[in-house]
């Protein structure tokens, strides 16, 4: 921590010597109020006639060294809060640019909750304790060590009781220490629970109230934070018998400086004032004790915090920058040698021995049965993750030698499921190219076919998308996701399962004027409909894992039963109807004959909806 506390490192010694200035302030006083009382009042040294000048001299003197430590104790607190702000300014970028510089498997060993709570409240934990350490625990431990020390040379009988009964102070403290510290590791741990509880509820709230879960959902809520609160109430009763023990402590030693001052006085050894400025030093040791008592709790808390966020900081992306950002002979290639890919954490491969090359400008689709390892293919080409045999070559160079940005200037990706940012629909579409042109902006969204709905929306471009583009339908936020990677000038396309919210009609016109557009345009294209992929150049069947066929449509059609299968399974004749069935008269709002054609039924007639028993009708009037 020191490395972030360095860069302002003369806040902090400021702060310390302000603080130095404000404790001796505070410790002098009870020297003056003893002059006050012997000199002034009882008059010692006098004959006994109280002295009025005493009293207002050492009084005035009081009044300019209360002043003075008012105003070192303010300047201290500026000091800190420069510290401790700016500390934890840097901490908390460091943290998220290192989160924002892990693979997606690194990032995946931690919930999303528990990475905001690092961020935000852990955090906040060390600020809180950076700030009480250079105010709170430096205070204390020289409150208490001054004390001591005028203590001592008040009388040395005074000091020695103070010696004797501290070490039981201090040790009921560590003793409550030792077993606070798991208890706060556990109460961060449930803070990233409630926080991922909120996130996951918030972003699918949508399900929550279609699936009727809401009961469910605060139960759960419920239950996390009822453990929470358990969990805190253990670490506040841990410290709660702590201020009582001391203060007994204490007690004792203020009644055996009082019995030692009543013989003390009897011989002249010590003055009233002493007594009293021997009991007012007792008192702020006490003061000083039982802070450290709450400084504790929070370190105790901070320390935890601040192992939890070290824990991100110290870790090494596994994916290292390559040493190549230049031109490349080859431009849009893809290919894939040898390839095996197995998750971190998991001893099955995924993929196993995959080889195949996609040349420039040639559109490659990928089809196979879901977990089959579509997805996990075409992420080891941006190189979201590494393989674990092979290669995986982007312009004829291994993607491992690639400088990340350098990579990815060359790939487009849009991912399976669309995620939008709470802003406008110009700076979602332009995120990633905040200089673009709102022309460049349209022509994207043209291309994606959003423009038609962007257009529909009361404020088209500048209109507000919500968080996680919950105020728009699923084939609406891909048709944005897609125009946000379309706006990027790259060589290679990946689509994974990017149109499957978007009607035939719809996806059919973007494929048409995507290869219009971007003729060199290198495409993968994740897909479950075989219209996504027909009429690319090269099909690639993937089947548990190894590639179970690849060639063309035509070709496939041929020889490839999973993919006959698939294609069989989209474009049958549907089961529920024959050609040229008449509907009976139980079913009115039908005035014709109905044709089901081969994945197609087309009716010109007003339709029932409610008493259609078999099928269901797309509301365009017609597809199936």
């Amino acid at each position: 921590m020191f490395r972030y506390i360095k860069k302002y490192l003369i806040f902090a010694i400021l702060a310390v010597v302000c603080m130095f200035g404000e404790v001796f302030m505070d410790l002098y006083q009870p020297e003056l109020m003893s002059r006050i009382v012997d000199e002034g009042v009882l008059g010692i040294g006098s004959g006994g006639v109280s002295n009025l000048e005493v009293i207002l001299v050492v009084g005035l003197m009081m009044a300019v060294i209360t002043f003075l430590g008012g105003l070192c104790g303010s300047l201290n607190n500026v000091f800190i809060y420069l510290t401790s702000e700016n500390t934890g300014n840097e901490i908390r970028k460091d943290t998220f640019r290192k989160i924002m510089s892990l693979s997606f498997s690194q990032v995946e060993t931690y919930s999303t909750g528990a990475l905001i709570t690092r961020v935000t409240n852990d955090i906040t934990q060390v600020q809180s304790m950076v700030s009480q350490s250079l105010r709170g625990l430096i205070r204390t431990v020289m409150l208490v060590a001054g004390s001591v020390f005028f203590l001592f040379r008040m009388n040395v009988k005074f000091g020695l009781v103070v010696l004797i009964v501290l070490p039981f102070m201090i040790l009921c403290i560590v003793l409550r220490l030792t077993k606070s510290a798991p208890v706060f590791a556990k109460l961060q741990k449930q803070v990233d629970e409630i926080n991922n509880i909120m996130q996951e509820d918030v972003a699918g709230i949508r399900i929550i109230k279609a699936c009727v879960k809401e009961i469910y959902e605060k139960v759960r809520f419920g239950k996390a934070n009822d453990e929470l609160v358990r969990t805190h109430l253990k670490a506040l009763f841990l410290f709660a018998f702590v201020n009582p023990v001391v203060n007994s402590i204490m007690y004792i030693a203020i009644a055996a400086i009082l019995l030692i001052s009543s013989y003390e006085v009897s011989t002249g050894g010590i003055t009233p004032g002493d007594i009293l400025a021997a009991i007012t030093y007792l008192t702020r040791m006490l003061n000083g004790i039982l802070m450290l008592v709450v400084l504790f709790q929070n370190f105790s808390r901070g320390a935890v915090s601040w192992g939890r966020v070290k824990e991100v900081l110290s870790m090494e992306s596994d994916l290292k920058d390559g040493p190549f950002d230049g031109d490349t002979k080859e431009k849009g290639t893809i290919e894939f040698k040898n390839v095996s890919f197995t998750y971190p954490g998991m001893e099955k491969p995924v993929l196993h021995d995959i080889s195949l090359k996609v040349e420039s400008g040639e559109t490659l689709g990928i089809m196979g049965a879901t977990g089959c390892g579509k997805t996990s293919l075409i992420s080891l080409i941006p190189r979201f993750y590494d393989v674990a045999e092979g290669q995986v070559l982007v312009d004829g160079i291994d993607v491992r030698e690639y400088k990340r940005s350098a990579l990815m200037d060359r790939i487009g990706f849009v991912f399976q499921k669309s995620e939008l940012f709470a802003a406008t629909v110009l700076e979602n579409i332009s995120w990633g190219c905040e200089d673009a042109s709102i022309e460049q902006v349209e022509r994207a969204a043209r291309l994606a076919r959003a423009e038609e709905f962007i257009l529909k929306m009361p404020k088209q471009y500048e209109s507000d998308i919500a968080q996680k583009g919950m105020s728009l339908s699923g084939g609406q936020k891909q048709r944005i996701s897609i125009a946000r990677a379309m706006m990027k000038p790259c060589e290679i396309l990946i689509l994974d399962d990017a149109t499957s919210a978007l009607d035939l009609k719809t996806e059919a016109d973007f494929y048409k004027g995507l290869n219009k557009e971007n003729p060199g345009l290198t495409k993968v294209i994740v897909a479950q409909r075989v219209s996504s992929v027909k009429n690319a150049d090269k099909i690639l069947i993937l089947d548990g894992g190894t590639i179970a066929d690849c060639g063309t449509h035509e070709e496939l059609m041929k020889r490839c039963h999973i993919y006959k299968d698939i294609y069989d399974s989209q474009v049958s004749e549907i089961p529920t109807f024959k050609k040229n069935l008449r509907l009976s008269s139980e079913m009115p709002g039908f005035r014709q004959i109905v044709k089901v054609q081969r994945g197609k039924m087309s009716c010109n007639c007003d339709v029932n909806l409610a008493q259609v028993r078999q099928g269901v009708l797309d509301r365009n009037g017609g597809e199936l």
